[in-house]
C-alpha cells in the first residue's frame, strides 16, 4: 500500500491557480524530492497535505484513507509531521518543552484530567517528557533542553524543529527547506541526520529544498513543478539535465549541479 498518494490536486487563491492537476504517490520508505523555483507550488502542496488549505480540487489519501478534508489536528495524529520553510519555534519556551508541544495529538487524556493534573494526565506528562529526553539526545541537543529555544545557533534550531516532528510518530515526514540558510557543512551534516532518522525511525519522507547537492544527494525521484504545473518527475540524472527543468531554473542548458557534486556559479 501506498503511504501518500495524491490525484490531480488543484488550488487557487481567488482567481491565482497555485497548483494544477498535481499527482503523486510515494511508497513506505521512500525519500522523495519536489523542488521548483520560488513561487512554483512547493509549499502549497505541504500545506494541502496537512489541512492548513482545503483544495479546490483533487484528492489526497494517506495509507489508503482519504483525508483530504480533514482538519491538520487530525492529520497529524494520524501520522503526518512537517517542518518549516521559516523555523517555527516557540521561541522564549525551552527546548525540551518545544519538542514536548510536539506531541499535542497524541494526548490521550481528557481535559478534566488535565486541569486536575492527575491519573492518566501524569503519566502520559511523564512519559512524553522522556520519549523527547530521549529525541533531543539522539539529534544531539541534551545541552540545550532547559535553554530558550532563541537562544540556539542556527541549525540545532532546524534540529530541533525535526525533533518536535517526530515526537508525533509521523509514518510521513515533510521537510520543507531544511537546510535553507546552512553552509556546506552544516548541509552535509543534515543530509547525514536524514539519511539516519529515515532508518532509525523507518520514515516515508517528502523533501523540498532549493539547495540542488542536497536533493540530488538525498533523494532517488524528484518532481519538479513551476508556476504550479508539474513540468518533470524522474531520477536526479534525469531531473539535472531536463530541458525544461533547466529552462525554468537557469534559462539555459547547463547542468544543475556539475559532475563533481557541487554547484554551478
Amino acid at each position: 500500500m501506498a503511504v501518500l498518494e495524491i490525484q490531480d490536486l488543484t488550488h487557487y487563491f481567488g482567481g491565482l491557480c497555485a497548483l494544477s492537476g498535481f499527482s503523486l504517490e510515494l511508497s513506505p520508505g521512500e525519500l522523495a524530492g519536489l523542488i521548483g523555483p520560488n513561487g512554483a507550488g512547493k509549499t502549497t502542496v505541504f500545506n494541502l497535505i496537512t489541512g492548513v488549505y482545503r483544495p479546490t480540487g483533487g484528492s489526497i489519501r494517506f495509507l489508503g484513507e482519504e483525508i483530504t478534508a480533514w482538519p491538520s489536528h487530525q492529520i497529524t495524529a494520524a501520522g503526518i509531521a512537517r517542518t518549516f520553510q521559516n523555523i517555527r519555534l516557540f521561541r522564549e519556551m525551552s527546548v525540551l518543552d518545544n519538542v514536548r508541544l510536539g506531541a499535542f495529538a497524541r494526548h490521550d487524556y481528557s481535559l478534566w484530567e488535565a486541569l486536575c493534573r492527575r491519573g492518566r494526565f501524569r503519566a502520559e506528562e511523564r512519559r512524553w517528557r522522556e520519549e523527547a529526553l530521549a529525541l533531543l539526545k539522539r539529534l544531539n541537543l541534551t545541552r540545550y533542553a532547559h535553554t530558550p529555544a532563541r537562544n540556539l545557533p542556527y541549525g540545532e534550531q532546524r534540529r530541533l524543529e525535526i525533533a518536535r516532528a517526530l515526537i508525533s510518530r509521523p509514518r510521513l515526514l515533510l521537510l520543507d527547506e531544511p537546510a535553507a540558510g546552512m553552509n556546506d557543512a552544516e548541509a552535509e551534516a543534515l543530509m547525514a541526520l536524514i539519511r539516519e532518522i529515515q532508518a532509525d525511525f523507518n520514515l516515508t519522507i517528502l523533501l523540498i529544498e532549493h539547495q540542488m547537492r542536497v536533493v540530488m544527494g538525498l533523494c532517488r525521484r524528484i518532481t519538479v513543478l513551476d508556476f504550479g504545473v508539474t513540468i518533470a518527475a524522474g531520477s536526479p540524472e534525469e531531473i539535472r539535465r531536463h530541458p525544461r527543468v533547466l529552462e525554468a531554473y537557469l534559462g539555459r542548458e547547463e547542468p544543475l549541479v556539475a559532475e563533481g557534486g557541487g554547484s554551478r556559479p
